[in-house]
């Protein structure tokens, strides 16, 4: 499984050749360096570790350092392991959108907004009461009943309740990439993604 560390810029929109309008997300990927690479020898499985975007050194511990000058790089902010890479990379080695074409499908992995604490309809999509008649003035957003009293005098556990909501971890599948602009290493990707502008992604091929 191929991938690359990105950053998601926005969104944008553009008319394919056949005239239709395309929603798209504008995601920055890359350059990845190459910081580890994980054996079955030494680590008892086989990964890439690759590290994207820079950071100051003054911020970075002296362990991650040393790390980092083992494949003869700056520190970096984000790191993240790719399983059985399909083409053999050697610590220090780049990795660009050249692992990438038009009109391939991916998987996107980030982290979805945070909404905070939030009730029943905005968390589950519950349609609250319907009428606002027969002294129902203020239960159009409640979540109703929760279940039986005497037996079993309890809530179940998963019962789709008020709570925080968002700020997870989300992978949207089968996305399409629908241009690469490399000399910006910029993709553009049909749909939406999880996450906040600015926020990291990773792309699986």
């Amino acid at each position: 499984m191929s991938g690359i560390i990105g950053k998601k810029i926005g969104m944008t929109s553009f008319f394919d050749a056949n005239g239709k309008y395309v929603p798209c997300t504008v995601i920055e990927a890359g350059p990845c360096v190459v910081t580890q690479v994980k054996t079955n020898e030494v680590d008892g499985y086989t990964a890439l570790q690759l590290a994207y975007d820079e950071k100051k050194e003054k911020h970075t511990s002296s362990a991650m350092k040393g790390h980092f000058e083992l494949a003869k790089t700056t520190p970096k902010r984000k790191i993240v392991e790719f399983r059985s890479f399909e083409e053999t990379k050697n610590l220090g080695d780049v990795v660009t959108l050249d692992i990438f074409s038009e009109g391939d499908f991916v998987d996107i992995v980030g982290t979805s907004k945070g909404k905070g604490f939030q009730g029943v309809v905005k968390r589950h999509g519950f349609g609250g009461v319907g009428g606002s008649t027969h002294g129902q003035h203020d239960r159009s957003r409640a979540p109703g009943s929760l279940g039986a009293s005497s037996d079993p005098s309890r809530v179940f556990k998963g019962m789709r309740m008020a709570g925080r909501t968002g700020g997870d971890r989300k992978k949207i599948q089968n996305l399409v990439v629908v241009k690469i602009m490399a000399e910006k290493n910029v993709l553009l990707i049909k749909g939406s993604v999880p996450g906040a502008k600015g926020s990291y992604v990773i792309i699986e091929k």
